[in-house]
């Protein structure tokens, strides 16, 4: 006859084992080392500095003689 197995340690055991598996999977699909984020970050800052500095602003120009015509 076989051993006695605790059905519930054996089915937590069995999910262990799986999202271990899948965050294994995950990490070589979506992970990204410290660096290669970091990197990224900095690029992205460099970016968005770029782009701010080339914004037009939207600013008003006062005309004194439109003013004193009315």
């Amino acid at each position: 006859m076989g051993d006695v197995v605790n059905l519930n340690q054996f089915r937590k055991k069995q999910e262990r084992k799986s999202a271990k598996e899948k965050a294994s999977q995950n990490r070589r699909a979506y992970g990204r080392t410290k660096a290669e984020r970091k990197d990224a970050e900095k690029q992205h800052r460099k970016d968005t500095n770029e782009l701010d500095g080339r914004k037009l602003t939207n600013q008003r120009k006062t005309d004194d003689s439109s003013k004193a015509e009315s």
